[in-house]
């Protein structure tokens, strides 16, 4: 078996063993980032070098690089004040990035729309 076949067969093996998990702790949560497949685990460190977060994006079996935004929970007014998102309800910056999920935001020119993020 070739090893790029091999190393496939392991990701697709550690999806679906993943997919037949229930929701747990944090804790849980933890360990299964531990056991990130070794494919994802160059991206994993380059994220954690450059001072992001690894984690479990919800509701998904994949994973993502979560970073601080600068501008965390302050002010604006629309999207350009914002290094991430500017949310509509508290007209605050989002506290990080990717911020997954349904969110009413403030667009570029400070209209309120639905944005979802998977």
């Amino acid at each position: 078996m070739s090893a790029i076949r091999r190393t496939v067969t392991v990701l697709v093996a550690s999806v679906l063993l993943a997919g037949c998990q229930e929701d747990g702790s944090d804790a849980e949560a933890d360990a299964a980032v531990a056991e990130i497949p070794n494919i994802l685990a160059p991206q994993r460190a380059a994220c954690e070098k450059d001072g992001g977060r690894w984690g479990k994006v919800p509701g998904r079996e994949s994973f993502a690089c979560y970073r601080v935004t600068r501008d965390a929970n302050k002010p604006c007014a629309t999207e350009r004040d914002c290094e991430g998102l500017c949310l509509a309800r508290s007209r605050t910056c989002s506290p990080q990035t990717p911020f997954f999920g349904c969110h009413e935001v403030l667009s570029s020119s400070g209209v309120r729309q639905t944005l979802c993020i998977e």
